[in-house]
C-alpha cells in the first residue's frame, strides 16, 4: 500500500489527473447509458433508470465539492463539463416519455393480450382478435389489482 502512495504525488502529478480523469468519465458513461443515451455494453440494448443515473450524477456533484481547492484547471473544467453534460441528458430524459420502458412493453403486451398493439396496428389486428382479446384483459385487472393491493 505505501508503493502506491509513493507512485501518485501527494500534490497531483500526470498519473494522479489521469486517474481523475477516467474516475470521471466511468460515472459519466454509466450515467448517459442510464440516461438511455447509449447502449448497455453487455446487452447491447438501450435501457434507461433514472434513479440510477441520478445516483451516479449525484456522486460526481460530490467528488466536484469535497474536490474543490485541490483541482488544477483542467480538470476543473472537465469535471465541470462532464455536470452540465449529464444535467442537460437527465432533463431531457426526464422530459421525454418513457420510450426505452415503453417500447419492450409494446413488444411483450401483443404476446400477452393481442388488443394492445401500437396505434397504426390497432385498427387493423383488433377487429378479428376482439373476441379472444376481450377475455385476456380480465385476468390481467384482476392480477394488476393484486399487485397494487400488495405493499
Amino acid at each position: 500500500m505505501s508503493e502506491s502512495s509513493d507512485s501518485i504525488p501527494a500534490g497531483g502529478g500526470e498519473m494522479a489527473s489521469a486517474l481523475f480523469a477516467s474516475l470521471v468519465m466511468q460515472q459519466s458513461d454509466i450515467a448517459f447509458m442510464l440516461l438511455g443515451r447509449t447502449p448497455n455494453p453487455q446487452s447491447g440494448k438501450v435501457e434507461r433508470d433514472l434513479r440510477g443515473a441520478k445516483m451516479f450524477i449525484d456522486m460526481l456533484e460530490m467528488l466536484e465539492s469535497k474536490t474543490r481547492g485541490n483541482l488544477d484547471r483542467h480538470e476543473q473544467v472537465m469535471l465541470k463539463q462532464t455536470l452540465m453534460e449529464l444535467h442537460l441528458a437527465y432533463v431531457e430524459a426526464v422530459q421525454q416519455p418513457d420510450t426505452a420502458a415503453s417500447a419492450p412493453e409494446a413488444v411483450a403486451a401483443p404476446a400477452s393480450a393481442p388488443a394492445a398493439p401500437p396505434p397504426g396496428e390497432t385498427t387493423e389486428a383488433s377487429q378479428p382478435e376482439a373476441v379472444p382479446a376481450a377475455a385476456t384483459p380480465a385476468p390481467d385487472d384482476d392480477s394488476k389489482k393484486k399487485f397494487s393491493k400488495k405493499y
